[in-house]
This record gives C-alpha cells, structure tokens and sequence, in this order.
C-alpha cells in the first residue's frame, strides 16, 4: 500500500474505534480503512508537545518504517501528518507478545524456540540488508500476528532504530535495554549490524531456559558481565540443550563485533536450517516455569515499580544517573525499560513516547524541585503542622518506618497521631533538620525518587542537645501539577517518634 500525499486527512480515510494503548505522548487505537473494512493500529503523537529533536526521530521512524517490508516485521501502512498530530497506521497485530504466548503452550520444546529465532532473525536480516539496525531488540518487541496457532512471530518498534551505510561503523549514542545491550554500545565504541546479533543471542538464552545470561540487580555489575562476555550454562537446566544450540548462542555472543556472526549466517546454522534433524523436541516444562517468573518480573511496571525503588534503595530498577558530561541517562536493569543518550547538547523537556521506550535526559531544575518539596514536609512536621503535612502527602501514603514493627502501613491516621498528641512540642524545645547527599531519581514525567541522610538536631524539655540520624528514600508523584509524597520508607533506631527522633 502507497503512502498517501502530506495532505490527505486522517478521518477521511479511516474510522476511530477503541484505545489500544497509551503513553506519555501518544495513544494507539484500532481503526478500521473506509475503503476496504480492513483493520489497523494507528498510533496517534501529539506533535504540540514534541521538540524539534523528537519530531526529527518521529520522522525517522516512520521513513525507515515505510521501507522494511517483510512478513516478520510489524508493516506501515500509512503516515499522515496533520496540524497538532501524526497519525502512523500499522499492522494490527493481535496475538499478543511472543514470550506470554510461549507460556500458555502445551507443548514447548528446543525446536519451538529455534522456529522462534528464525523468525526474528529473518526479520533482522531484512532490517540490515536494507541498511537499518534495530538497537532495541527485546521481548517486549516481538509479537505474534495472530492468536492463531502457529501465527508469525513480528518484530515491533522501530523508534531507536537508525539507518547505516553498508557494514558502517560509528557511534550513533548509548541506546538500547540494558540487559541486551552489547559490550561495544557499554565501552563506548563505534558499532553498527552486530548489536542487534548480541540482542538476538540474548533473547536466544532466554528461549531455552527461560532466564537471561546476563543479571545482576547492580547496573555496573550487569554492565561487567556483559562486557566481558561472562555467561555460563549451568547444570541442569542446560544439560539437555544440544551443543548445537549452544554453538549458535557463542557465536551471536562473541564481544569481539567482527567475529560475531551475522543473520545471514546464523540462517545457514545447521540448528536453525537442519532444524528437524538437529533440535531437540523434548517438552521444557522448566524452561516454561522460568519464563513465567521472567515475564512477570518484567511486567513491573507503574506505581509497584516505583514502590519497589524507595524498598529497594533504587538498585534494582529504572534510576537516572548523571554522567560525566552533566547530562542525565535513563538506566535500569529492567528488562522493559529502553535507553537513549544521542549525545544531543541541547535541553529536552519532553519525549517520542514510543509505549514501552523512555528518553530521558531531564534538566536539574527538576531534581531541585523534589529536594525543596522534601525539606517543605519535613519542616511541616517539625512545626506540627498537619495541615501543611497532608496537603503534601498522598491521603493513600504508604510507609515502611521502624515504629510500624516491619509493618506497611498505609493513610494519614498512623502519622496524625503525632501530630494530634503534640509529641514535637511536648518533647523539643527546638527542632534543625539538615538533609545530607540528597539523590534525586527521575522517573519520567510526573514522578520521582530521593533518598538522603536526614540530621535531626533538638533541644528536650530540659534542654539537653540530641542529635538523630536516619535515612530516608520517598517517591513522589505529580497530581494536577503538584508533587505529592505517595511512599516513604525511613530506617533508624525504634522507640524514635514517627518523624525520625526521639522523643
């Protein structure tokens, strides 16, 4: 199908119908073409709220898109540019991810997953015979055409990808996922063709035994590992995987890009193309078990996500760190959670939405509008202002405090309790609080992470001078333009008020 002229209109061509999915910049609903009843996904962008630089990456995604035509890829029908929004129609593709599907089977076995990698390797060769890398290639990204049995398995979301000459090599920026990053994207180093290979390796692992090579909650120490190319295959689980399996993983898995094989060649793989004669088709009921754990681990997402960040002290999930340079990146462990730092100098506020990839790069401002929110409530508190407090606080709060006794507790009720026994003024002549390292993780939009030190300096009734310590994370999230304290979680001795000293 022709994509239509610049000045064609979206409602002429095409019906409306329910929402599909939604993001930050961006919502996809099923529509169906006037002129032949056939169904699509249009993702619709709200083109007021992009920068230049996102609209230039929204235009790249939809040329590069037009020109990969190939039964395992997710196809572009139409691109419609209209005054405040771009209409993009694709395949609509109703099978769901790959991987949930994989689960739900009867039957999995070594052949089903090499049927799999095919696939996706069929797709990828499309991609760099047409001179495009991928860069984010991942679970979340493969999908299947249909419910039906044996439906075609598709490759998804084009919006990291780019354009290359020939077999180029050159640094396109730190873009990706992180547990499918290559060794060459973390060390900085020009690449091209080979990442998506790594990326195919990667998913390959996940395939056979349903948890990735490379895993650690730590991002440095993930980033070791990958880098230097550290996976094993350990017993038993891999104990009934062929060797040729694991001939075809090493080589997608080679650090050194040069060495590592290419589509083209692992299509020709005895494994992928003697399929028949070289798999094994023995039911993985483990592998299975293991996949259902990974893919609803990388299914956290939302508020439990962010919860789990304060719990945590923000090692095991999406955090944004501050470079070298002065700029910010968005890293993370999570499976889900897409990466990009294209090197660009100039202040974004803003980002292409693209459903499961984030681009963050947010300006300091921001990081010091939480600090100021957070000392705001806890100078409520040392002047026993509950008013001030609540207006401050989700009415929903959560906590994890050493008062509770190891207890979640949720609402105001078991904080106004201080309040409304005038615990700070019955026991403090005077109260200092001074925050300490305080460390600020953007999560987004409208929502965020600190973790600090907190000094609590007071007087008691007899005048003696104290001085308590505790360490605090909280996440907030904005509401109707305001930032408000949804969770917090405070260590420190028992026996200390609430607010994080003694009494």
């Amino acid at each position: 199908m022709s994509v239509p002229v610049a000045s064609t209109r979206f409602s002429d061509n095409y019906d409306l119908k329910e929402e599909l999915g939604k993001g930050a910049f961006s919502v996809v609903r099923r529509c169906v073409q006037k002129s032949t009843g056939l169904e699509f996904a249009a993702k619709i962008i709200n083109t007021k709220k992009l920068s230049a630089r996102d609209f230039q990456k929204l235009e790249r995604e939809a040329r590069i898109c037009r020109k990969l035509q190939h039964p395992n890829i997710v196809r572009l029908h139409d691109s419609i540019q209209e005054e405040n929004f771009h209409y993009l129609v694709f395949d609509l593709v109703t099978g769901g991810e790959l991987f949930e599907d994989i689960v739900a089977r009867e039957f999995y076995s070594e052949a089903d997953a090499s049927h799999c990698i095919q696939q996706i390797l069929e797709s990828v060769n499309h991609c760099h015979q047409n001179g495009v890398v991928h860069r984010d290639l991942k679970p979340e990204n493969l999908l299947l055409a249909s419910k039906a049995k044996g439906a075609a398995v598709k490759l998804a979301d084009f919006g990291l990808a780019i354009e290359v000459q020939g077999e180029q090599q050159a640094w396109f920026g730190f873009a990706g996922t992180p547990g499918y990053l290559s060794p060459e994207v973390l060390k900085k180093e020009p690449y091209g063709k080979p990442v998506d290979i790594w990326a195919c390796g990667v998913i390959l692992y996940i395939l056979l035994v349903g948890y990735p090579p490379f895993w650690d909650e730590d991002q440095h120490r993930l980033y070791a590992q990958i880098k230097a190319g550290a996976y094993d295959y350990p017993s038993p689980e891999w104990d009934t995987v062929t060797p040729e399996a694991k001939n075809l993983i090493n080589q997608m898995l080679t650090v050194n890009a040069a060495k590592r094989i290419t589509a083209s060649e692992a299509l020709k793989h005895p494994w992928i193309c003697q399929r028949e004669r070289v798999a094994s088709v023995v039911h993985r009921q483990e592998t299975v078990d293991c996949l259902k754990k990974f893919n609803a681990r990388r299914k956290l997402k939302g508020a439990i996500l962010t919860t789990m960040l304060a719990t945590r002290n923000f090692s095991s999930r999406s955090i944004v760190v501050k470079k070298g340079d002065g700029s910010q990146v968005k890293e993370s462990t999570d499976s889900s959670t897409t990466i990009e730092d294209d090197d660009v100098k100039e202040e974004k506020k803003g980002a292409v939405d693209r459903s499961s990839t984030v681009i963050a790069k947010e300006p300091e401002a921001r990081r010091q509008e939480i600090i100021k929110i957070t000392e705001q409530l806890i100078e409520a508190i040392n002047s026993g202002d509950f008013v001030a407090y609540t207006k401050i606080c989700d009415p929903h709060l959560t906590a994890f405090e050493p008062e509770a006794m190891g207890n979640l507790v949720e609402g105001m009720d078991f904080h106004k309790f201080y309040f409304d026994n005038g615990i700070l003024s019955k026991n403090c002549k005077a109260v200092n609080t001074t925050i300490l390292n305080p460390h600020v993780h953007l999560l987004g939009e409208d929502a965020a992470c600190i973790a600090y030190v907190r000094l609590t300096q007071y007087l008691d009734k007899q005048g003696q001078a104290h001085t308590h310590q505790s360490e605090e994370s909280r996440v907030w999230h904005k509401k109707d333009n305001k930032w408000q304290n949804v969770h917090f979680h405070r260590s420190g001795s028992t026996g200390g008020s609430a607010f994080g000293f003694s009494k």
